[in-house]
């Protein structure tokens, strides 16, 4: 937008968004905050998780037969009956947990709790106990690789 003699003016801001920010009761300075809240971790926390590779068999454009791999978080069952997501901020912490065959995946803790949380799952960070055995054995562990690959 421009004046009549050629000088630019700054877009002009909408009256709505006036009554908008009027509306709003202010925001708790907490919420202002940059940065993780006391006893959050921060979004980019890196984590390890349970995990491990699948694929589908599906056809490319062309005709073929092809593999599509992916990732797959594994789930638990909380004792409350909830299914969980377990995430560890040490690998020694998930090793001890879960034994030494579990295989895993690194991400950040902010994108793998939104993706939970889509699928109503809880993300519990270093759980200290879990009940049962661990899943993962030399054996399962060797007979996954085979049909894997």
């Amino acid at each position: 937008m421009s004046m009549p003699h050629g000088e630019p003016t700054a877009p002009r801001r909408s009256r709505l968004l006036d009554y908008i920010d009027e509306a709003l009761p202010p925001r708790p300075a907490a919420d202002r905050e940059t940065g993780p809240k006391p006893g959050v971790p921060a979004y980019h926390t890196p984590v390890f998780v349970p995990a491990h590779p699948r694929s589908i068999h599906a056809t490319s454009a062309d005709g073929r037969a092809v593999r599509v791999p992916f990732i797959t978080y594994e789930l638990f069952e909380h004792s409350a009956g909830d299914t969980v997501a377990l995430a560890f901020t040490a690998l020694d912490r998930l090793v001890a947990l879960l034994g030494e065959y579990q295989p895993w995946v690194a991400t950040s803790l902010g994108p793998l709790a939104e993706a939970m949380a889509e699928r109503e799952v809880t993300v519990r960070l270093d759980p200290a106990a879990l009940a049962g055995e661990p899943r993962w054995q030399p054996a399962a562990l060797a007979a996954y690789a085979q049909e894997m690959y």
